[in-house]
């Protein structure tokens, strides 16, 4: 996806591809788009000698994860030296003699910033245009990130032919797309009755440390109106991360109000987009927190911290009438 920024075309710009091209470190690189793509690239470029700035255009980076992951990061980066322009957008770009000027607007003031280059870390759009789809009668949306219209089945207005990947699927991840096309194979030359709709799909942007997510955030379950109760273990409590050195981060996992259903989960810290399979595969089989508090995990590891959540979760059901119920058992036991 490319922002329509008057004179970006002729000042020129990288994206996430043809900047492994390049044969010599830009000394300052201004990133556009402060989503996975952008925040990976800006710490990577960081941590390699480049002065990063990156400009996005809302009041935080990484907006569609966690609240207190994305301000974790956030702090992290502003540590490491990267500097971040916020609730912002660019204007115009000018071609200058020492590099690239870029003009902008941030929370309504207006500023500049001169750079060596410019990547462009604002997604991808599915590239749909000239595969002549209308003489198969395949719908699809071009120009508004939709591509491919398909259906749960993962077909499409041609019940003939089906479309997996980035092409048609509302998030843009390798894994996914994989899951799909097992999903297309089934659907299409066995019968199956295999649903989009069904997977339970995790995903983790690659920073340091990793920002790992399945299923719903407290922002999204709010908005949809699900009730739901979190139980959080930071790192610093674990012993594995504390030995190790990597105590900043945390396990977030949200149950349905009421039950031990787990209904999504965040967990910040090295390692993460490893962790978190753990969650998602309880999720996918119905694997309840509180029986996850059941199950021996190694000592010393940092996936005891999901234990730790479920017995967080185990002593939340201990109201004031049963403990009160439980000393007068024990006491009478005694």
């Amino acid at each position: 996806m490319r922002p329509q920024v008057p004179g970006l075309e002729q000042a020129g710009y990288l994206i996430n591809e043809t900047i492994f091209s390049l044969t010599a470190r830009p000394e300052r690189l201004l990133i556009m788009g402060g989503g996975p793509i952008g925040c990976e690239f800006a710490q990577a470029l960081n941590r390699l000698g480049c002065r990063v700035t990156l400009l996005h255009k809302y009041d935080r980076i990484m907006n569609r994860e966690d609240e207190d992951a994305a301000e974790l990061i956030q702090q992290v980066f502003l540590r490491e030296g990267i500097d971040l322009i916020l609730n912002a957008r660019p204007l115009q770009v000018e071609k200058t003699a020492a590099g690239k000027l870029v003009k902008f607007e941030s929370a309504g003031r207006a500023g500049e910033i001169e750079v060596d280059e410019i990547l462009i870390g604002a997604g991808r759009a599915p590239n749909v245009e000239g595969l002549n789809l209308e003489a198969a009668g395949v719908d699809y949306e071009p120009g508004k990130g939709r591509g491919v219209l398909v259906n749960d089945f993962l077909q499409t207005s041609n019940r003939h032919i089906y479309a997996a990947g980035d092409i048609c699927l509302p998030y843009q991840f390798t894994h996914l797309a994989d899951a799909a096309a097992r999903i297309v194979i089934q659907n299409a030359l066995f019968l199956g009755r295999k649903k989009l709709s069904a997977l339970t799909i995790p995903w983790c942007t690659f920073t340091d440390p990793e920002v790992a997510h399945v299923g719903l955030n407290e922002a999204v379950a709010e908005k949809k109106g699900i009730k739901i109760g979190t139980f959080t273990k930071p790192f610093s409590e674990v012993d594995r991360a504390v030995l190790d050195g990597e105590e900043e981060g945390f396990v977030k996992i949200h149950v349905k109000k009421g039950t031990d259903k787990i209904v999504g989960a965040t967990i910040v810290g090295r390692h993460a987009g490893e962790i978190i399979s753990e969650l998602t595969a309880a999720m996918a089989g119905g694997l309840g927190l509180g029986a996850l508090a059941g199950v021996i995990h190694p000592y010393p590891t940092k996936a005891e911290a999901i234990r730790q959540a479920g017995d967080l979760y185990n002593r939340s059901r201990l109201t004031p009438r049963l403990k009160r119920f439980f000393t007068w058992f024990l006491s009478w036991r005694r």
